[in-house]
């Protein structure tokens, strides 16, 4: 099982399971995620946020007698979690450390508590006086760049605080590290043993990241590995940093996920999906920490050519007349009807 058919990367990580041998079914809350459509199977389900997302998903694994799960967005992961608890492979961290992490603000004080370098950041109901600037203010909780501004006077920053947008105590001012910027790759399954770090430096992101390139870091490898040191993530996880004007990696950021960028991952030489999915059911080795520098990902809109009949199967193609919908409750469609 894999969710979010309709996020950037999850198309080519169904293609790449499916090129592995496996079955892969994927879900979306929308049915036109084109990854619904390159699946052996899909189902629409509905968003992890709900209280309906975790039955309405357990219902779908057990449907489709799925052995592992894969979820891929931020809101789906502590409740799909709880699916490990009734015998599915769940390739995600530990719960704790997703929890962590979901919560930026904790995850700073986590992190800064332990010794890993990390920007000045506070709520912005914390801020006494003027922070300096440039500053990133942000979302306690969220993913991609939604609702982050980069402030770059204090009149900036004064005036985005004051919009009313979101109570104070649901932001975060955090400094703005302005040197180059690190997606990091960090493989690791229950025996807390890191298997591979791989960073990649990202040239251009417009919410995600759209080109990147694997680079040999020795100090944002260390700094990586000192997560799973301290915290434990015990399963796949992400770290977004960016170097200081000394060259100090700086955590702004961790995704307890893949990543987006996993698929630049595996070309460079280390297949993080798959390796972890095998060895998550007991048929694969511990991956190796070899893999080429200088791999660039242009990440891209790409064709995929399929039957109508095959298409058609997915049994959630809207009429013609109708727009591609998302996933009702069946008590709704039932109140409908």
């Amino acid at each position: 099982m894999v969710t979010t058919a309709g996020s950037a990367s999850t198309s080519g990580t169904i293609l790449h399971l499916r090129r592995l041998g496996y079955r892969v079914v994927a879900t979306d809350i929308d049915s036109s995620a084109p990854g619904l459509y390159l699946a052996d199977d899909c189902h629409l389900v509905p968003p992890g946020s709900s209280s309906d997302f975790l039955p309405e998903l357990r219902g779908v694994c057990a449907e489709e007698n799925a052995a592992a799960l894969i979820p891929l967005v931020d809101e789906e992961l502590l409740p799909a979690g709880e699916l490990a608890d009734e015998g599915l492979q769940v390739l995600l961290p530990r719960r704790e450390f997703i929890a962590t992490c979901l919560d930026k603000y904790a995850l700073m004080r986590r992190l800064a508590a332990a010794g890993l370098p990390v920007p000045a950041t506070a709520l912005a109901s914390e801020w006494a006086g003027a922070p300096r600037t440039p500053a990133v203010v942000k979302p306690r909780s969220g993913r991609g760049s939604r609702g982050v501004v980069v402030c770059h006077t204090p009149d900036e920053l004064s005036a985005v605080l004051a919009s009313g947008g979101s109570p104070l105590e649901d932001l975060l001012v955090q400094e703005r590290v302005a040197g180059p910027e690190f997606t990091v790759s960090v493989v690791v399954w229950r025996d807390g043993r890191v298997q591979a770090v791989v960073p990649k430096e990202v040239v251009l992101k417009r919410g995600v990241t759209k080109f990147a390139v694997t680079r040999r870091a020795e100090r944002v490898a260390e700094v990586c590995r000192a997560v799973q040191r301290e915290l434990r993530a015990d399963g796949p996880f992400n770290v977004q940093l960016a170097l200081d004007a000394s060259g100090e990696p700086r955590i702004f950021e961790i995704n307890p996920r893949f990543s987006s960028t996993a698929p630049l991952t595996t070309a460079a030489g280390v297949d993080e999906v798959g390796g972890l999915l095998a060895q998550a059911l007991g048929r694969g080795p511990r991956l190796a920490d070899e893999w080429q520098e200088g791999v660039v990902m242009v990440r891209r809109w790409t064709d995929e050519f399929i039957g109508e009949e095959a298409f058609a199967s997915a049994g959630i193609r809207p009429a013609a007349s109708e727009p591609m919908r998302e996933y009702e409750p069946a008590s709704a469609v039932q109140a409908a009807r």
